[in-house]
């Protein structure tokens, strides 16, 4: 932030006090951020909100205020690089290797079920860094 003020990049600086507000608001509920992707996925959340807006203002021929959009979108979306996930690869792998096992013991396999054994407790990627809607999309790609 400090880094941000001294360079006088007001987009940076108006992303980060909005995430440093998000954040103080989800830790005064009952579920505050306990993990990484959980700040990965408010970084996703507001990056695609400032998408949304920012197609809304060219509707509008806004292009002032469609710069600036895309401008935090950039920053929403160096800042979600930074976040270390489990790699596309493993998570097909963990996926490939729950199926042949439902199969094999003649489980039902469906998209909940496979995603329980998959990230669910004690699942192949529990407590892993991985994105739970992405695995989800996986899964439905696999099935």
């Amino acid at each position: 932030m400090k880094a941000a003020m001294k360079a006088k990049d007001t987009n940076r600086l108006n992303v980060i006090r909005g995430v440093l507000a998000e954040i103080t608001n989800v830790s005064k509920t009952s579920t505050p951020f306990k993990t990484d992707i959980q700040l990965l996925s408010l970084l996703k959340k507001r990056a695609t909100a400032s998408k949304a807006a920012a197609q809304e203002f060219a509707m509008a021929r806004r292009t002032d205020l469609k710069n600036k959009e895309e401008a935090q979108v950039a920053v929403l979306e160096e800042y979600a690089s930074i976040v270390e996930t489990v790699a596309l690869d493993e998570v097909m792998q963990a996926i490939t290797k729950v199926l042949e096992k439902m199969r094999t013991d003649g489980v039902a396999v469906n998209t909940g079920s496979v995603l329980k054994a998959t990230i669910g407790v004690g699942g192949a990627l529990d407590g892993k860094a991985v994105e739970k809607a992405e695995v989800a999309r996986i899964v439905k790609e696999m099935l």
